[in-house]
């Protein structure tokens, strides 16, 4: 029997999450908005076995194509778009198990705030709330928190860096585990003798006070990170214990994994430790040429000017300048813009140039990751062969058509990858950390916020 395979779910908090089906006569895209869609689709993943279903979220609009919003508002390209934080609370509320991933930034929060809704959401959650650490690449949301551009790539992560170690001191040291005593008759609620002022005093940041809540069962979120650039991995190789890989083959795959285990050890912690999760978009049909057919059909309905905007956006260039018959050259690290899309495409094939219709092809369904297309029994067959060859831990399962395209997957795929032995059929109790690591609840010793202290 071979690794157990992770499931999460990419949901977004929008119509569309990038160039989707929005158009296609099966999707009801149009639920997002209410809370009924939100509460059963967590039960339906809690069936499943799902480990957490994953919120994206970005705080703009793609502007990159044309310098305009015109394209990315006509076409639902994650906008407009709810706060999925507020839906998490509903989910947790009719499942007992299931984890959520929430996406937050830390360009355009603050530590001191975040901690807060972190700590709540995970009592809400009785410890099952992880978070996707971002730095944000969008010009538009840093022009509309008051900047003048992005700040530079480099320096979010720097900035990121002492925003998680602000986290750290809040979450793991501001709070003793015994603090809070509630003596009624002493008329001691918090012993104030053990709750801290963390005196944080950085470069980025001023906190010197306390965390405003007492320690959940978690202290510290499960922390997922994305980044794929060489600062983004050094940055994910420090802080996160769970990493999205955004790979266009399984060659990259398993480059990126290596490289980060590498430097994952270098920094003293267990490389074994830290779980990896692709993207995967299958699509099921009662046959193979039933389920190309249906692929054929939602290629149908996406939008080529879309799915420019959007790889405009995550490369920084404005591919509307550009004509079909010219062709473009991906360079590695590219200036202070977005270079995870680039260094991928550089590492596809460094000498490839690309025709625009090349790059919305391969970019159509909204992502960089694997696309697969088959009967229940080969989805599950491809699924474990990528697992096997590539030593990642699971997959971030994407969708074309809401919410059929996620009931198929796990009423069809499911089943088979447990009968096989390969997904969870039951699962774990405690925290979502101990459920996904099988080590407690708390960070594990040699990760940086658990060596953080107060004082030098």
């Amino acid at each position: 029997m071979g690794k157990r395979i992770g499931l999460n779910l990419i949901e977004h908090s929008s119509p569309t999450g990038a160039t989707y089906l929005w158009t296609h006569p099966d999707d009801h895209t149009e639920r997002y908005k209410d809370l009924s869609y939100w509460v059963e689709l967590a039960q339906l993943l809690e069936r499943a076995k799902f480990d957490t279903v994953f919120f994206p979220d970005a705080l703009g609009v793609l502007t990159t194509y044309q310098n305009s919003k015109d394209v990315a508002v006509r076409e639902a390209m994650s906008v407009p778009k709810n706060d999925p934080t507020y839906f998490i609370p509903a989910m947790a509320s009719v499942t007992s198990h299931l984890g959520f991933t929430v996406t937050c930034s830390i360009t355009y929060d603050h530590p001191y705030s975040l901690a807060r809704k972190m700590t709540t959401l995970d009592h809400l959650t009785d410890g099952r709330i992880a978070w996707n650490v971002v730095t944000s690449n969008l010009k538009s949301a840093a022009l509309n928190f008051g900047l003048v551009d992005q700040l530079d790539h480099d320096v979010r992560y720097d900035r990121g860096d002492e925003f998680l170690e602000v986290c750290y001191k809040l979450w793991e040291r501001s709070w003793e585990d015994d603090a809070v005593i509630r003596d009624r008759q002493a008329r001691v609620y918090t012993d104030p003798s053990k709750v801290h002022d963390i005196q944080h005093e950085g470069k980025f940041f001023r906190v010197p006070g306390i965390h405003l809540c007492e320690p959940s069962a978690q202290r510290t979120p499960v922390l997922f990170q994305a980044g794929s650039s060489e600062r983004g991995r050094e940055f994910a190789a420090k802080h996160a214990e769970c990493i999205f890989l955004n790979a266009i083959t399984s060659e990259e795959t398993k480059f990126l994994t290596a490289d980060i285990r590498r430097r994952v050890e270098q920094l003293g912690r267990d490389p074994i430790g830290i779980k990896f999760y692709p993207r995967l978009l299958p699509v099921i049909g009662a046959t193979e040429e039933e389920a190309k057919a249906r692929l054929a059909d939602y290629l149908s309905h996406v939008s080529t000017e879309g799915t420019l905007a959007l790889v405009s956006s995550w490369t920084g260039i404005d591919l509307s300048a550009y004509k079909e018959e010219e062709l473009l050259q991906f360079l590695e690290k590219r200036g202070t813009g977005t270079q995870h899309t680039a260094d991928s495409l550089y590492r596809y094939d460094k000498d490839k140039k690309w025709t625009l219709s090349e790059l919305a092809k391969l970019f159509a369904f909204g992502g960089l990751g694997g696309v697969t297309a088959g009967t229940p029994e080969q989805i599950a067959d491809y699924m474990e062969r990528f697992i096997d060859e590539t030593d990642v831990d699971g997959f971030n399962i994407s969708y074309m058509v809401r919410p059929s395209g996620i009931v198929e997957f796990a009423e069809q795929v499911v089943p088979i990858l447990q009968n096989r032995g390969r997904v969870q059929t039951e699962y774990q109790t405690g925290t979502l950390r101990h459920k996904l690591f099988g080590s407690g609840s708390q960070l594990p010793a040699d990760h940086p916020g658990k060596q953080v202290q107060l004082f030098p």
